[in-house]
């Protein structure tokens, strides 16, 4: 039994690796894109009808996140573009919700679905910083980390054992690992920690869309200090559950500051 496990996650390894056309690195992506999508799509929708949505028409909060997420797909694509690779957003149909709860969290799902809570608000204080929470949120999904999360712990659990059929089908095994890998709420169970290098990645192309988008990349360092000083003494904000708050997390932002500048051109200029 023990020799059959190893040899079905050894196969899924060497048969799931990809590289990521823009990190450029080798990962392991065991589920099909399409899938991943439309089960996205499925459980947004689900999530919207469960949770208080706040209207961005009787709102400036609800609003903002709605422009903040427009600009950033637009920098997106224009990123995409100058590099070739508009094909990869296929599929993506964006939509921003601000949703009213007291956690500090924001996600983004496959396919563009993304989700910020009220409770982040307080705390980025202002809409460049809630550009680089949403940057650094939508990063993670089109660096496809959610899918190596989900591939990981699938090789941990099933062996790479029937994946497709999983995801294909929706069974609850499967949309429990969607939600954990995405951090979508922690009633799901033990959410899926991203890694450092998944992080360092988010970070970077986070503070670049950001910045294409007409935002001050430079609010990211007073973010993640105020993200760090909301969890000490208390539990941690929901948001760190899958973001570890490093101590060189700073001096790594600090590190990919000049690259992300030279994208920034400030809103109106």
């Amino acid at each position: 039994m023990k020799r059959t496990f190893v040899a079905a996650a050894a196969l899924a390894l060497i048969i799931g690796c990809s590289q990521n056309t823009i990190t450029g690195r080798n990962q392991l992506s065991l589920y099909n894109e399409a899938d991943i999508q439309s089960m996205a799509a499925s459980e947004y929708t689900q999530f919207l009808s469960q949770n208080k949505v706040v209207a961005s028409t009787a709102n400036k909060d609800a609003e903002m996140v709605r422009r903040v997420g427009q600009r950033l797909t637009s920098a997106i694509n224009s990123y995409y573009a100058s590099k070739g690779l508009s094909q990869e957003l296929e599929g993506y149909k964006w939509e921003y919700n601000l949703v009213d709860s007291k956690e500090v969290n924001a996600w983004c799902m496959p396919g563009g679905k993304i989700v910020v809570y009220t409770g982040l608000l307080p705390i980025t204080q202002n809409e460049a910083a809630l550009a680089v929470v949403m940057g650094h949120e939508i990063a993670h999904a089109l660096a496809k980390h959610g899918n190596e999360r989900m591939s990981q712990a699938t090789v941990q659990q099933l062996g790479g054992v029937a994946l497709s059929v999983a995801i294909a089908n929706k069974t609850p095994e499967a949309q429990n690992l969607f939600m954990s890998a995405y951090g979508v709420g922690s009633q799901v169970g033990a959410l899926l920690p991203f890694s450092r290098k998944q992080e360092l990645e988010a970070d970077h192309y986070g503070l670049i869309f950001a910045a294409m988008a007409g935002y001050d990349p430079q609010q990211a360092i007073p973010l993640w200090e105020r993200m760090a000083a909301a969890g000490n003494g208390q539990k941690p904000p929901e948001i760190l559950s899958t973001h570890p708050a490093e101590a060189t997390r700073i001096d790594k932002l600090r590190e990919l500051m000049p690259e992300a500048l030279k994208y920034y051109k400030p809103i109106g200029k």
